[in-house]
């Protein structure tokens, strides 16, 4: 039975890589913090570890003990990372330093995985071929405008640069699904009859349901896929209501007020509510990182070297995620 770490096991798309890897057969172990809720890690086959990524020494010495008394991982999926922080430092020293961390204890250790799996994100290419509305593709440049996507092409350059380190690189577009709550934002909003949109210019967009997510990174375990990088998304291009109009559809159609805002409006909004989140020392939900996520216009994503490579053949459109989704929530008392 191989030994697999998840880090960030408690987060979304964490709790449903553990799930994967339990129904595949793996010996999962969950790399939590003390402070992290185990609410979806209820399953008794679920072995926990607690690692303080952000302390090279710490992380060294506590993965040196595991090792000692369980031996190695046969496969490390790196999933923890920060999608908002109170300031902008925080993403390059969660999303970039820690990665480094991992990677660079697992090296001195002697104990490097059959594969080192991270999860990146569309957003390392930032807004690139928004005049042509082609799917972006790994020949392109990446140019990120965000401090999330700076410090997820940091990492992402960092693991590329280990030598024969078996790095996998997954750069997932907007991934939703049960236990997301950024996307229930927007379905809260619906229900409540407003329907919130961001600007008047066309905007493509591209969605993954988490566990289409979870099916890539099991088939390149399959695949024993290693030094390479895969956008994944479920194929398909949508139009800016086309995700709203789908809420709405399994909401039972309650009546909406449409709201365009122009940008230079959200630009204003989310420059205050960034300021007075510092000034709580909190992160906010709005902010000018959000801005430039929501300002950009293309977000096709080329997936054809992952259906080449990894077989992979996504099970959810949009319609198909929506509608489980909507459900998990109405079952958990969300809605």
């Amino acid at each position: 039975m191989d030994n697999i770490l998840i880090t960030g096991a408690s987060g979304f798309i964490g709790s449903f890589i553990v799930e994967g890897a339990l129904e595949r057969g793996f010996k999962v172990w969950a790399g939590v913090r003390p402070t992290s809720s185990r609410k979806y890690l209820k399953d008794p086959r679920i072995q926990f570890i607690e690692l303080n990524a952000g302390n090279a020494e710490e992380l060294k010495a506590g993965l040196a003990q595991h090792v000692k008394e369980f031996g190695k991982f046969d496969y490390v999926v790196h999933c923890a990372g920060a999608t908002k922080c109170a300031h902008k430092d925080d993403f390059e020293r969660i999303n970039y330093s820690h990665t480094k961390n991992i990677a660079d204890s697992l090296i001195a250790l002697d104990v490097i995985p059959k594969q080192f799996i991270f999860i990146s994100s569309l957003s390392v290419f930032g807004p690139i071929q928004e005049e042509a509305f082609v799917p972006i593709s790994e020949e392109d440049t990446p140019r990120p405008n965000t401090a999330y996507g700076c410090s997820k092409l940091k990492a992402e350059r960092y693991l590329q640069g280990l030598g024969n380190f078996p790095y996998v690189i997954y750069r997932p577009t907007g991934v939703y699904g049960p236990r997301e709550k950024d996307y229930f934002l927007m379905v809260k909003a619906i229900q409540k009859h407003t329907d919130f949109a961001v600007g008047f210019s066309r905007q493509d967009l591209t969605f993954i349901y988490v566990k289409d997510l979870v099916q890539a990174i099991f088939l390149g375990i399959d695949k024993q896929i290693s030094q390479r990088c895969y956008f994944l998304a479920d194929g398909k291009v949508y139009r800016s209501r086309s995700f709203s109009d789908l809420i709405r559809k399994e909401l039972g159609n309650p009546f909406v007020i449409r709201l365009t805002c122009p940008l230079i409006i959200l630009k204003v909004v989310s420059l205050l509510a960034e300021f007075l989140a510092l000034c709580r020392k909190k992160s906010s939900t709005l902010n000018s990182d959000k801005y430039k996520i929501m300002k950009q216009r293309n977000w096709q994503c080329d997936i054809i070297p992952a259906v080449k490579d990894l077989g992979f053949s996504p099970e959810y459109d949009l319609e198909k995620g929506v509608k489980e989704t909507i459900a998990w929530y109405r079952n958990e008392g969300w809605l």
